[in-house]
This record gives structure tokens, C-alpha cells and sequence, in this order.
């Protein structure tokens, strides 16, 4: 998505690789992070902090280190919708999916998120969401959480053979956008075009990827992860044009532990478009932890103009 944060994070003053963040308007006893409190954050943590209010509703705020070319990393706003259900009272069990519709630009500044559960079952819950600046909707989404119940289980989409991370050469340069700055991302095949000379023939990309510094793996975080890749018609045409992600979805095939086994690990994630046509282009894409699990597939529609 190229929509992303911008402006400082809002909450507690904490440490990064050590060094000091300053931030606005602490909450008493720090971060509030799904159904953690964090007194130091990560700066992924920092981002997607928020603040319950007296109505239920969520205060945010875009985050500088998350901004795209124009507004806030699209990944960056799935994890805070996300996170919003995460740290709602009310929730069920844990997510197995969301959806973010990008109804607006998402400006610069705070914002408020109001996630309720429209129908909770015995053991599954779904979830209306939506995201206001200044009174008007600008985000739009839905999530389904569930209480996981073991079962027979397989990988149908196994992970493909690629080299291992210590093989794979970080990019010579990176993008100029904030948020990439915040991933450590080693390129196998599909990385953004060196040349933009209309010559791609494809729109496979596979990559290695994790948060920079490291994280430990969660829902909010793999959420964001899920949306690291550039855009599809980039790849295909090596032709710079506009783009908008108008929808995106993440499915959670892994569970809190497996999220926990994976830690700091990396990711590989590949993403490959099915359609380009009248304006618009979709991508389905699939991570996998270093051990060939498969954690969450993921797919987008995106406008674009010629």
C-alpha cells in the first residue's frame, strides 16, 4: 500500500538501539501493545500504540518512521486497526483475519479508531472497524478473531526452495520512502527496478524480510510485514506510475505460539499479481518463517493510471 505514517509517535519517551526517542503525550505506565504494556517499545510498538477512550473508541497517531511517498505505509495502518481489536475488551480468541479498505488519504496527524464486535459466537467473533480524522471515515475494515481448536493441519503451498538469508546480498541502495528503512529486506528475484525502462517481464518477487532492528514476531507485526512488497506493476513493467492499494487482507494461518517459535527469525515472503486491467491490479502473496511454516497469505487490489 502507498499510504503510510508520517508525524511523531505519540506516546512515551523510550529507548531505541539506544538511543532516546522523544515522543508526546504519555499514557500513564507506557505502551499499550495487544495485551502488552511496553515501558520501552520498539519502534514498531511505538507506531502502533493507542489509547482507549471513555466511548471505547482508540486514539492514534501517524508515526514519522512509517511514512510512504505520500501519507503513511499502508502495513503500518493494517497493524493499527488490528492492534485496536487486540486490546479491545471484548475480544474472542485470537485473529485469524483482517481487512483494511483504503476509503481516503489518511493524513498526517491523529486519528480515531472505533472496532466493535458486530456478532460474537461461541467460539468465533467478527469485527467492524473504521478510522476517522476530523469527523469523516477515511478507513474502513473487518477482522475475525476465533478461538483456535487443533485439528489436522498441512502446508497445501509449501515454501519454495531458495537460498538461505546469510546468502542473500542486502540491496546496493534502498528506497528513499521512511517505512523501508524500518525492514531489513534481502532480495532474492523481483526487487524494485534499477532501470525504469519498460522492460520487466514478470511480477514475482521473493525476498527475505524482517523488522529492523529485530522484533519478535506478532499478529500486528506480521500484519505490516504482509505489505512489504512494492507494488506488482512496478515489478512487471519497470515503468514508474501512480498507485493506490484500495483493499488489502491478511489471513493468519499461524497461531500465537507459532508467531512466538518464529521470534526474530526471518521471513520469506513472495508475491506474484494474477491480473492487470482498466485500472487496476491485484496480488496474492504467502510468508513463511525460516522453518517452511506458513504464517499468513495476503492479498490486495490496487488502482493504478497510465
Amino acid at each position: 500500500m502507498w499510504v503510510w505514517d508520517r508525524a511523531p509517535p505519540v506516546f512515551l519517551s523510550a529507548f531505541n538501539s539506544g538511543l532516546l526517542i522523544e515522543t508526546e503525550g504519555p499514557p500513564a505506565g507506557g505502551f499499550l501493545h495487544g495485551d502488552t504494556l511496553l515501558t520501552t517499545a520498539h519502534i514498531f510498538d511505538q507506531a502502533v500504540a493507542l489509547q482507549q477512550q471513555s466511548d471505547g473508541t482508540f486514539n492514534g497517531h501517524t508515526s514519522a518512521a512509517y511514512a510512504n511517498m505520500v501519507g503513511p505505509f499502508g502495513g503500518i495502518s493494517a497493524a493499527q486497526l488490528l492492534n485496536a481489536v487486540l486490546l479491545h475488551p471484548q475480544r474472542l480468541g485470537e485473529p485469524v483475519s483482517v481487512t483494511i479498505n483504503f476509503a481516503a488519504a489518511l493524513a498526517d496527524g491523529p486519528f480515531v479508531i472505533d472496532a466493535h464486535p458486530a456478532r460474537t459466537n461461541r467460539s468465533t467473533q467478527h469485527w467492524v472497524i473504521d478510522v476517522q480524522q476530523n469527523g469523516e471515515i477515511v478507513l474502513t475494515g473487518t477482522a475475525f478473531t476465533a478461538i483456535r481448536r487443533e485439528t489436522w493441519s498441512v502446508d497445501e503451498d509449501a515454501m519454495p526452495p531458495c537460498p538461505p538469508p546469510d546468502q542473500v546480498a542486502l540491496p546496493p541502495g534502498q528506497a528513499p520512502m521512511e517505512w523501508v528503512k524500518q525492514y531489513e529486506m534481502r532480495p532474492i528475484v523481483g526487487g524494485m527496478p534499477q532501470v525504469w525502462d519498460g522492460s520487466g517481464d514478470g511480477s514475482l518477487t521473493q525476498l527475505w524480510v524482517r523488522d529492523q532492528p529485530p522484533r519478535p514476531l506478532d499478529f500486528a507485526s506480521l500484519a505490516a510485514l504482509s505489505d512489504v512488497f512494492f507494488p506488482r506493476l512496478f515489478v512487471r513493467r519497470a515503468t514508474s506510475v501512480p498507485v493506490g492499494t484500495v483493499s488489502m487482507t491478511v489471513y493468519f494461518h499461524a497461531d500465537a505460539a507459532q508467531l512466538q517459535a518464529t521470534g526474530t527469525g526471518y521471513l520469506l515472503a513472495q508475491a506474484r499479481a494474477q491480473a492487470f486491467r482498466n485500472g487496476y491490479f491485484d496480488h496474492t502473496a504467502q510468508l513463511w518463517n525460516e522453518a517452511g511454516v506458513l504464517l499468513a497469505t495476503t492479498h490486495q487490489l490496487v488502482y493504478f493510471k497510465n
